[in-house]
């Protein structure tokens, strides 16, 4: 019988130590024990220690613990950070790091671009452009393809993010473009004006000095020559107001989306990515990489995953995912999908209903994993799909530890199968993986 220690009391920590005891697996489970706790159970003979907090840098600490103490036991740490990922991985190079947002993003896309396959995902070849789609033939063997995203899907995302070029988004780039549109349209009068008396060139250069306030050319006494200057001389106090406010609004909110290049607001065509943490970003991501049109939104603006997302060229709203204006920001009514996928469910089943509200043919995806809440609603009617995140990352940790040549976790009705390579089927776990009842 193998003997393994879970260290943290999490809800995926739960899911594990449940799933590892019903496989005839002895199990310690351990809520941030000090270092003597650890010692004590490592100092054992165990086969094996899984680390499953929130918190990368104790879970950093643990890991490094465990190591010093026993170097050749078998290590699961879950990790979201890309740097402590790679830190940890140098100094200790055989441990296996998980990652929730690794997990279970494949099946998050395939739901969101092609419903009857089980998951989108990378293939394990050095080119990041190559995917592979998993599908279900049988109960024992699923089929591994290279999958191409459809033409017409990528065509439509292309033609998306071009009408979204000089679109205003919210109230702020509306202002700023009302201000620029104006002030090039007093030029264009001002100019037509000019040609009575001037060359084009000569037209052109004067109301260009006459909207900037640098200096105005002599006008004849003409009543409606001087109408008209006094008029466009207001226009320009005006929009030149609108352009300035516009102008300083951009700058000041950070510039997540542009009104043009490619942080533009795709206009139809696209997928929503509604909380853009680390599954979400991880899932925007892979989108874009894809070739999806892809936009996200997010309500903290402090968020750490936003320069990421803004070095990567994906737009994000900063709102309430929740609102309908949001949802008519983000052009939800031209949108292909939508993926709620914050950690908070019960929003996610905000920002669901929301958006089929506005477009009920809207193909919807939900994140799920450790609030009843998703079942019971599913229960009532159908809001779309949705993705056990700590399901997935529970039954992967189960099968790591129980298989060597594990390929992949994914989701299926009947419950989360663990595949090799080829496809074939390893082993299964249930749909809705119980939790232990260890107390801390």
């Amino acid at each position: 019988m193998q003997n393994i220690v879970v260290i943290g009391l999490t809800d995926v920590g739960r899911r594990v130590c449940s799933l590892l005891s019903s496989s005839g697996i002895s199990v310690v489970h351990l809520n941030e024990p000090s270092d003597a706790e650890v010692r004590a159970e490592v100092g054992k003979n165990i086969d094996g220690v899984v680390v499953l907090l929130h918190d990368d840098i104790k879970a950093l600490r643990y890991s490094l613990m465990v190591h010093h103490m026993q170097p050749d036991t078998r290590l699961f740490v879950a990790m979201f950070d890309l740097t402590v990922r790679t830190q940890l991985r140098a100094v200790v190079p055989g441990c296996i790091l998980l990652s929730p947002a690794a997990i279970s993003v494949p099946s998050m896309v395939a739901a969101a671009l092609e419903p009857h396959i089980l998951a989108i995902r990378r293939a394990t070849t050095p080119d990041i452009r190559s995917w592979v789609s998993v599908e279900k033939t049988s109960e024992k063997k699923l089929k591994i393809e290279p999958y191409r995203l459809p033409k017409l899907f990528k065509q439509r995302g292309l033609l998306g993010r071009m009408a979204g070029q000089f679109r205003p988004f919210d109230s702020g780039s509306r202002v700023l473009l009302g201000g620029a549109l104006g002030l090039v349209l007093v030029i264009a009068i001002e100019t037509l004006v000019g040609l009575g008396h001037a060359p084009f060139l000569r037209a052109l250069y004067d109301a260009t000095r006459t909207t900037a306030t640098i200096s105005s050319p002599a006008l004849p006494d003409e009543p409606m020559a001087l109408i008209w200057a006094t008029i466009a001389a207001l226009l320009v106090m005006g929009f030149t107001a609108l352009f300035a406010a516009g102008i300083v609004n951009y700058i000041l909110s950070g510039r997540h989306v542009e009104i043009f290049g490619r942080r533009a607001m795709p206009r139809f065509g696209h997928v929503i990515v509604v909380g853009m943490g680390q599954v979400g970003l991880r899932l925007a991501q892979e989108l874009q990489q894809l070739g999806v049109a892809v936009v996200g939104i997010e309500q903290d603006p402090n968020a750490r995953t936003l320069q990421i997302a803004r070095s990567c060229g994906i737009p994000v709203l900063i709102a309430d995912g929740a609102s309908r204006a949001a949802m008519e920001a983000v052009a939800v009514s031209g949108a292909v999908a939508l993926i709620a996928a914050s950690s908070e469910e019960r929003d996610n089943i905000a920002v669901a209903v929301g958006a089929l509200a506005v477009n009920q043919q809207l193909r919807v995806v939900l994140r799920a994993g450790s609030d009843d809440a998703i079942d019971e609603t599913r229960s009532l009617f159908r809001i779309g799909a949705v993705v056990d995140v700590n399901g997935l990352t529970a039954s992967f940790v189960a099968a790591s530890l129980c298989v060597d040549a594990l390929y992949a976790v994914l989701a299926t009705p009947e419950g989360d199968m663990a595949i090799d390579d080829s496809g074939t089927v390893i082993r299964t776990y249930p749909p809705h993986s119980q939790r232990c009842t260890c107390q801390p």
